[in-house]
């Protein structure tokens, strides 16, 4: 069940309306790396969790429940920049591909939406749920909630140095801040887990090929030697193996398909065809 309180989670200004920095904007709301994204993300991990995980169900639906207020954020930070700017679609320029262009905008945001925010990304490509990880594995997901928070993170900074708008900068720097805290909640969460690694560590690792499951095999045509890095040797950080080289694949098996099936086979000197 959700409840919404009509007022935003922190303020919102812009004192430079610029329409083009709308169209950037919706990266962080429907592209890859955007607030759509985790907060669907961290509620679809939640509903997968039984009823003994209920302290990082919590974690997680109270998390999303804010990633949604970020994206009411940033559709108003959208919102502000396309409306009241002095390069807005008016009566100068009545042509949409001409103001699209003169503007830098995004011609869905005054074409399907009338000068607001639309669910897409900042080339106009629609959000997809394929962006999402919900594995249904706890500590994998949260491996993956710790990177999607980085690549956020990530977005956020680049906004922020790209914008001189101290309206925008203050709402990005709350926004970065966030991401700060997320990153390091979903750690600690792992840290929590008796073992996240390997995923899934419910796994009998005895049923593992035991010649490789630590190894780090080289790829390179010419033999290498051991370079003696952390992955390498040592212990892994599973606690469970010791890193191992090898200087070449194992280098087996056939890479020739089998004949196909003669009613699909598109051979010339077939007799029926």
């Amino acid at each position: 069940m959700f409840f919404q309180d009509p007022k935003l989670q922190y303020e919102v200004t812009v004192e430079q309306p610029d329409p083009h920095f709308a169209k950037l904007l919706q990266q962080a709301i429907g592209g890859q790396e955007g607030e759509m994204r985790v907060a669907l993300q961290y509620m679809f991990q939640a509903w997968a969790l039984p009823e003994e995980y209920e302290a990082y169900r919590n974690l997680l639906m109270e998390t999303a429940a804010e990633e949604l207020g970020h994206i009411e954020m940033l559709a108003t930070a959208v919102t502000k920049n396309l409306r009241d700017s002095p390069k807005e679609m008016g009566d100068d320029a009545q042509e949409t591909a001409a103001a699209a262009s003169m503007t830098g905008q995004n011609p869905r945001q005054f074409l399907s939406a009338g000068e607001s925010a639309v669910p897409v990304d900042s080339n106009g490509a629609p959000f997809t749920g394929n962006y999402i990880v919900a594995s249904g594995n706890l500590a994998g997901d949260l491996y993956a909630n710790v990177m999607s928070e980085a690549a956020g993170r990530t977005l956020a900074t680049r906004l922020w140095e790209y914008t001189d708008d101290p309206g925008m900068k203050d709402m990005l720097s709350y926004l970065i801040a966030r991401d700060t805290m997320y990153q390091n909640q979903w750690l600690e969460a792992l840290e929590s887990l008796d073992d996240p690694v390997p995923v899934p560590a419910s796994f009998p690792q005895d049923e593992e090929n035991q010649e490789v499951n630590y190894t780090f095999i080289s790829t390179r045509r010419e033999e290498q030697p051991n370079p003696d890095h952390p992955w390498t040797e040592g212990e892994a950080p599973d606690g469970k193996g010791q890193f191992s080289y090898a200087a070449d694949q194992p280098g087996d098996g056939n890479v020739v398909a089998p004949d196909p099936d003669p009613m699909t086979s598109d051979d010339p000197n077939r007799t029926d065809q």
